[in-house]
């Protein structure tokens, strides 16, 4: 390096804000709160036990992929939904779940 060129110091990363860019805003949350709910309530009410175990799989990563900003009450009662669905639907029906085809 020469003497009349100092290196710079390093910039510090500073993620852009996903007010000014909505590109961002990762969208995986939602559709998985959205499906865990639809597959909770098909597993509630039509008792099937593979899409009550769908509807938790969707909720367990909708939680992984939120952020912590965001609001957890919808995210909990689509967790507390899921479960119930996997417990009414072996409550009604104790048998091992069978394969759907």
């Amino acid at each position: 390096v020469p003497p009349d060129r100092a290196p710079l110091p390093p910039a510090r990363y500073k993620p852009p804000a996903t007010e000014t860019n909505p590109a961002l805003e990762d969208p995986t949350p939602d559709y998985m709160n959205l499906l865990g709910m639809v597959f909770s309530m098909c597993g509630l009410m039509l008792k099937l036990k593979w899409c009550a175990w769908i509807a938790v799989y969707c909720s367990f990563i909708s939680f992984a992929n939120s952020r912590s900003s965001e609001d957890t009450k919808q995210m909990m009662s689509s967790f507390m939904l899921s479960i119930s669905a996997v417990v009414m639907s072996y409550l009604q029906n104790p048998q091992p779940m069978s394969p759907p085809w």
